[in-house]
């Protein structure tokens, strides 16, 4: 059994509501809209650093993710109002893993482990992240250890 995360007091939260088109017949969230739904949580995590992800291509920087390891523990629903939370687990030069979770209120609905690779966006190659980015995450992560 896995241990649910708990992003610190430095995770970043977004409200996400559920959407017709994020769920099955029954209502019921489709387990890949989570994936969508914690794209934006890094999105906007990025966002409040500073950083648009179109102005990081235009300079030769993007983030791809290389690994998902995701628990789906309880089912989200039409219209529910979701909060994704997104914190820096680990940094390395030129990728980093994101602990992220989404919650219902006080239930932990997806418990999720995101590595993403620092590359250029033309070649697809791995790079060193630029570094007032990487001393950015490193300042975040130092706080929540």
């Amino acid at each position: 059994m896995t241990v649910p995360s708990t992003p610190s007091q430095h995770a970043h939260s977004i409200s996400v509501r559920v959407y017709y088109e994020d769920t099955d017949t029954a209502g019921i969230v489709y387990y890949a809209s989570y994936l969508r739904f914690v794209e934006r949580g890094r999105t906007e995590f990025l966002r409040i650093l500073g950083h648009s992800q179109h102005v990081l291509m235009q300079e030769g920087i993007a983030f791809a993710v290389r690994s998902v390891n995701a628990e789906y523990l309880k089912p989200a629903k039409l219209d529910d109002l979701l909060a994704v939370e997104t914190a820096v687990e680990s940094l390395g030069r030129a990728q980093l893993v994101f602990a992220q979770r989404v919650m219902r209120g006080e239930e932990l609905l997806l418990d999720a482990k995101i590595r993403v690779a620092c590359i250029d966006p033309v070649s697809s190659r791995p790079k060193p992240m630029p570094r007032n980015i990487h001393e950015q995450f490193k300042a975040i992560t130092e706080k929540t250890v």
